[in-house]
């Protein structure tokens, strides 16, 4: 027995129109009949009535959904569709059994509102001929949301069937097996009104396979998800990707990401990015470390925001200046950590690796680098000695108008008074006057901070004054620099102080 196929005309009324529903519905009357009771309260139906009336009514349908229906034409002779149902505005027509595009240029042709067309799971040939003339164009005039997910289309396919869509803004093309995008002229372009791209599920492996889309000027967003991608690769003739600085959004969430080179060559690849998805990635999910009170996803997330300094939103999450602040001191945290594990001729190295250190170091000061200290024999005067570096601020003292300066060797052993008494010979002032501030370089949280709330428009506005002072910077954030006292007692000053140096600031009581 052959499968049961019917055209466009038979499934819609079949769905919305039929005697199966008008005897649904005197069923529903009967057991409407009947109080519906849940926890001793009685439940009414509200509004069903209205809604099945208005589906019965298929000249005032809008959203006709008649997939997987097995469709295989337009209509039935003497039934035309434009008489039927015309004022449709959204229709999906996937998983049914056409050939071809013929039928379905036959449908749109007589739909003059369709705005959204889902074709989604259709085994189509894709014909040329059926393309020729222009009628397809015509029929397909104000489409803007176009679905051709699930399709196992090539690319020129896909190519050829979306520019007969002249006015579309919006094409997903998930789940179609893509490896690469060829550059064969024109026949490989998609059309040039797209706004939203949807590559979700294939199998790209770099962003150079990418590389037809960016002759896309209007593209403001792209959907990745789900790929393979890991690196960002050479295309034709060793060119690499650069995307149109329009495209602001880009999803690249549950692909191959396993370095942070990819993430830093980002703003290269797409120079107007503003919003990102990155979670999910290998770069992400990196072992956390026993002990360590942050997990490996926030700290990807911290990264991610540190090395892209034109985000706004990361993750779904829109980016406060508080948020920048943090994620970018702890940047430099992670870069100093780097700098240590070197000796200090190769610092270069690692400073070259990440391309916003200067511009940080700018905006927050050049991180304070703590290398391992060599192990020194106990016995020996060098280990019981602290090089201090003493400076005394600029204003500090009438008509000062620079720092001062001055490096000294002291003993460990010492306590504060004999240091004050040291310093004050040094810079020829009162030793009971001085206040001595150890600067750690290190960076805590303000206790009692709250996150003020920012909208969107407040985050855009703030946006534009980013490279402001560092200590002000840390005054709205959540961090300020750790500094501490150096009380006067007799206490060993190297008990307070860690380390083998210190950097010690004077202020005047």
């Amino acid at each position: 027995m052959p499968d049961f196929v019917e055209s466009f005309v038979e499934a819609v009324h079949r769905k919305y129109a039929s005697e199966d529903i008008e005897r649904r519905d005197e069923q529903n009357e009967l057991i409407k009949k009947k109080e519906i009771e849940i926890s001793g309260k009685v439940v009414y139906e509200v509004g069903f009535d209205k809604i099945r009336k208005q589906m019965a009514q298929l000249d005032e349908l809008k959203i006709v959904l008649v997939d997987g229906m097995r469709i295989v034409k337009a209509a039935v002779e003497g039934k035309r569709i434009r008489d039927i149902c015309p004022v449709i505005a959204e229709l999906d027509l996937s998983r049914n059994l056409f050939q071809s595009c013929g039928e379905i240029i036959q449908i749109c042709a007589e739909l003059d509102h369709l705005k959204s067309l889902r074709l989604n799971g259709n085994r189509l040939a894709i014909l040329p001929q059926e393309f020729e003339g222009g009628e397809s164009q015509k029929a397909f005039a104000g489409v803007t949301d176009l679905s051709l997910n699930e399709m196992i289309l090539s690319w020129e396919d896909l190519g050829l069937l979306s520019r007969q869509f002249k006015d579309v803004t919006s094409i997903e093309a998930s789940s179609n097996d893509l490896v690469t995008l060829s550059l064969n002229g024109p026949l490989s372009l998609l059309p040039m009104t797209l706004i939203s791209l949807t590559l979700e599920y294939n199998d790209f492996s770099s962003l150079s396979d990418l590389l037809p889309l960016t002759e896309l000027a209007s593209l403001k967003s792209l959907h990745l998800k789900g790929n393979k991608i890991g690196t960002v690769g050479t295309g034709h003739q060793g060119k690499k990707p650069v995307f149109s600085d329009q495209l602001s959004y880009v999803d690249l969430s549950y692909n191959k990401v396993a370095d942070w080179q990819f993430v830093d060559s980002l703003p290269d690849v797409f120079p107007g990015l503003t919003a990102l998805r990155m979670s999910h990635n290998p770069v992400y999910e990196a072992a956390a470390k026993p002990g360590d009170v942050m997990t490996s996803a926030d700290e990807g997330y911290m990264l991610t925001l540190g090395r892209l300094a034109n985000l706004k939103s990361l993750n779904f999450s829109t980016i406060t200046p508080a948020e920048r602040t943090n994620a970018e001191i702890f940047y430099l945290s992670r870069i100093a950590k780097e700098m240590a594990a070197v000796p200090e001729s190769e610092e270069s190295t690692v400073t070259a690796k990440h391309r916003r250190f200067s511009e940080l170091c700018k905006i927050y000061e050049a991180p304070v680098v703590r290398r391992a200290e060599k192990a020194i024999n106990p016995d020996l005067l060098e280990a019981r000695l602290i090089k201090f570096t003493f400076s005394l601020p600029a204003g500090t003292l009438p008509g000062q108008t620079s720092e001062i300066s001055k490096i000294q060797e002291i003993p460990r052993g010492f306590d504060v008074y004999r240091i004050k008494g040291i310093v004050g010979k040094l810079f020829d002032l009162r030793p009971l006057s001085l206040c001595l501030i150890w600067e750690t370089g290190e960076w805590d949280p303000v206790a009692g901070y709250e996150d003020e709330e920012y909208d969107s428009e407040d985050l855009e506005e703030a946006d534009d004054s980013v490279a402001v002072d560092a200590e002000s910077r840390g005054a709205k954030g959540k961090w300020m620099r750790r500094e501490v006292e150096l009380e006067d007692s007799t206490r060993q000053v190297g008990n307070s102080v860690d380390g083998m140096e210190a950097k010690v600031r004077l202020e005047l009581r």
